[in-house]
């Protein structure tokens, strides 16, 4: 099985930003701007969520999504303040092809059976928000990782995929923006509890973590961040024109200083990296830039 790299932007109002553990988010410039940069270097997916949208109580990525859909043809996966079939209709309309279901689901199960009913399996893509407890379980978080539900995440996995689910995204909050690696833990109880594809979110620091993950705990796909992020602000520094104070701490965006923690690299390092140690990835030809599918 090819294993898809699918970098994830998290996104406050216009920008694109990025915290440890789901919060203290720093300004690192336009999605847009790394959304193109990703497609062009050969990412599988793309990853969008809406990281106030429970502010709110909606999602409000539909401007960035219809821009993004014009000129990236890769699949698109939204999440963040869905909550009503009539929400994951817009968004599907804006341009994504694949929701990401959390608070809705955990509070109203039965929206994953709906949602895959109307917009096919395929499209729904249960998100799943873990904090180890101190007796060892895993329980999911709602709110970025904030509110507790109190629903043990092993068993919720099982029933999302029962319900209709095609895909189960799990963050690790605890590693989420460390560098400490993925949980393994946690990502192999998922996947052995689970048929459909996996997606491991939440802690590389650096390309050792994510052979890791393949090897050990079986997942279908590897959502980064923090990695494709400093890599690219490293090598291409969008700079901070334009990003509005307002949104969120930009003093990380003008220092130009990286996290020592981890070890930038971008998606073709990635991909080559995995595959000498095989690790089957897609690779894009010479000067190729992919297509939907």
């Amino acid at each position: 099985m090819t294993i898809r790299l699918i970098p994830r932007l998290d996104i406050k109002g216009p920008n694109l930003v990025k915290g440890i553990h789901l919060e203290g988010l720093r300004v690192l410039g336009r999605p847009e701007e790394f959304a193109r940069h990703y497609y062009e270097s050969g990412a599988d997916e793309l990853i969008y969520m809406d990281v106030v949208a429970s502010l709110y109580g909606r999602n409000s990525l539909h401007e960035i999504i219809t821009r993004t859909a014009r000129e990236i043809f890769i699949p698109l996966t939204v999440g963040g303040g869905l909550r009503t079939i009539d929400d994951i209709t817009q968004v599907l309309r804006a341009g994504a092809d694949k929701v990401a279901l959390n608070t809705a689901a955990l509070r109203n199960p039965d929206i994953i059976r709906e949602a895959s009913r109307i917009f096919g399996a395929s499209t729904i893509v249960v998100a799943i928000e873990a904090i180890k407890q101190l007796d060892g379980r895993y329980l999911a978080f709602t709110d970025n990782g904030r509110q507790e539900t109190g629903v043990e995440v092993i068993g919720w996995a099982r029933q999302a995929e029962e319900l209709g689910a095609g895909e189960i995204l799990i963050t690790s909050v605890d590693r989420e923006g460390t560098g400490l690696g993925y949980d393994l833990e946690l990502t192999r109880a998922v996947t052995a509890a689970v048929s459909v594809p996996v997606i491991a979110h939440g802690g590389p620091g650096r390309m050792e973590h994510l052979r890791q993950a393949v090897a050990e705990a079986q997942v279908g796909g590897l959502a980064v961040s923090s990695l494709l992020h400093y890599d690219f602000l490293k090598k291409g520094r969008p700079g901070a024109s334009g990003v509005g104070p307002e949104e969120g701490n930009v003093d990380f965006l003008k220092s130009g200083r990286l996290d020592s923690r981890m070890e930038p690299a971008g998606l073709l390092q990635i991909k080559r990296f995995l595959g000498s140690r095989g690790v089957p990835c897609r690779l894009p030809n010479e000067g190729e830039v992919p297509g939907r599918g």
